[in-house]
């Protein structure tokens, strides 16, 4: 499939908008699994916040390869971007990408989108940032 982005800065545009990520990792058996993830892209990282008592944190834990893939929605024409790369996990810090990422994925007029942030807020300690400077980014 040839490039359907003409150049950079419309790929950046695409992972500019809201859309969610599918994280590819490996399980034990190094079987692949992905989970759908909020994240952000700087132009030169991609940035994903979790939990990190979670399965996906305890899975880069064991193996930090990884995939993020960021696909079309549904009413546009088909294209995506894959970062692939090795995960840096930091403990005590994703709460402050939680914030920044929570008003372009959620109403926060919505009460209870709120109380999930204010939640999240009250135990900042309680996630991790995943921070990936992708070794190699492919589109289709």
């Amino acid at each position: 499939m040839p490039n359907p982005f003409k150049d950079e800065a419309e790929r950046d545009a695409f992972l500019s908008e809201p859309r969610l990520a599918i994280l590819i990792a490996h399980r034990k058996d190094q079987a692949p699994i992905g989970v759908p993830v909020w994240f952000d892209w700087n132009g030169n990282a991609v940035q994903i916040f979790a939990a990190k008592d979670s399965p996906k944190i305890k899975r880069l834990r064991a193996d930090p390869r990884a995939s993020v893939l960021v696909p079309n929605r549904v009413d546009e024409y088909e294209k995506w971007v894959a970062f692939d790369g090795t995960f840096e996990i930091k403990e005590g810090e994703g709460i402050a990408l939680a914030e920044k990422l929570a008003p372009h994925y959620w109403d926060l007029n919505d009460p209870v989108r709120k109380d999930a942030l204010d939640l999240w807020k009250s135990a900042p300690d309680a996630f991790c940032l995943l921070t990936m400077k992708p070794e190699r980014i492919r589109v289709g």
